[in-house]
């Protein structure tokens, strides 16, 4: 497919999907998120060719929060290696991503890295491996794709700590399991931090293409994983990387992809683009109406998807 013909059909299916998608609510449980307009929308793509189009409020900085869940992910994962999958799973939840039933029931041990209790687990281990936790978790996505400016939000983690007691349960119940070496304290305040990260689509789109380009980054040909922890990472972003609706989005857009309660989504066709979206607006399953129904129809007018 020609570059005009995939420009064609983001800008149509923008178009689209900002008229007829206006259903949903934001993430209103987080003040600060509750704040953002709900009208927002933008996508940017970014193809490893080195082109890219972008529409809407793809310039326009957001709150990644689960998102980030990746990146994490991916720092701990180039630390400690396989071992890590000892403290972690690899299996959808199908249970909400704050559930606590089922870390009680698991004796401690998450169901992958990005629900709630996974992604504690993963903060418990940076802060463990890192010298200075915030600023070399900040080198290291910074240096993905020279972004020298990305930078937490004080005022989002804040607003998400004051309202973070299951985390705290959650936490406190893998520590009484001992699969939290650090003090909770520590590890949440962690935690919330990388969940407050900011970026726009554009940078989003820009930063995760080194996941459809074998673990390297195409800005600066950085290897930031191995080919084979690459495929690693996108099978648990299409099993597990939007909460309990995976299924439903593996099925409608057939992409490895994450979202966020911000309202952001990345996807990635493996060897051809990344793919970011944004709409605050959330179903009741904490997922972009907008950015959903944009990428199933995105996927089907491009007959591109990893099946």
């Amino acid at each position: 497919m020609t570059g005009s013909t995939l420009e064609n059909i983001v800008h149509q299916l923008y178009a689209q999907s900002n008229t007829h998608c206006n259903s949903g609510s934001v993430a209103n449980y987080i003040p600060q998120l509750a704040e953002v307009a709900p009208e927002k929308f933008g996508i940017h793509l970014c193809e490893v060719s080195g082109n890219s189009y972008s529409v809407g409020d793809s310039t326009e900085k957001f709150s990644i929060q689960s998102i980030s869940k990746v990146l994490s992910f991916a720092l701990a994962y180039t630390l400690v290696g396989e071992a890590i999958w000892t403290r972690i799973g690899v299996e959808p939840s199908g249970t909400a991503f704050n559930s606590l039933i089922q870390i009680e029931i698991e004796r401690g041990i998450p169901r992958n890295p990005f629900i709630n209790a996974g992604a504690i687990v993963v903060a418990d281990i940076l802060l463990s491996k890192l010298p200075q936790p915030q600023e070399d978790f900040l080198n290291f996505i910074r240096g993905i794709n020279n972004l020298d400016h990305l930078d937490y939000s004080p005022v989002i983690t804040a607003s998400e700590k004051a309202v973070g007691y299951r985390n705290i349960a959650l936490c406190n119940l893998m520590k009484s399991f001992g699969n939290i070496d650090n003090e909770p304290e520590a590890v949440l305040d962690f935690y919330f931090l990388l969940c407050s990260i900011e970026m726009s689509c554009q940078e989003l789109s820009q930063l995760f293409l080194f996941l459809a380009n074998n673990g390297i980054s195409p800005h600066n040909h950085k290897t930031i994983l191995s080919k084979s922890q690459t495929k690693r990472i996108n099978a648990l972003m299409q099993t597990c990387g939007f909460y309990d609706e995976s299924g439903e989005f593996a099925f409608k857009v057939g992409l490895p992809g994450k979202s966020g309660v911000g309202g952001g989504i990345i996807a990635i066709l493996p060897n051809q683009y990344s793919i970011a979206t944004w709409s605050p607006r959330l179903n009741s399953k904490g997922n972009s109406v907008k950015g959903i129904h944009f990428l199933e129809a995105f996927t089907s007018a491009s007959e591109n998807s990893i099946f």
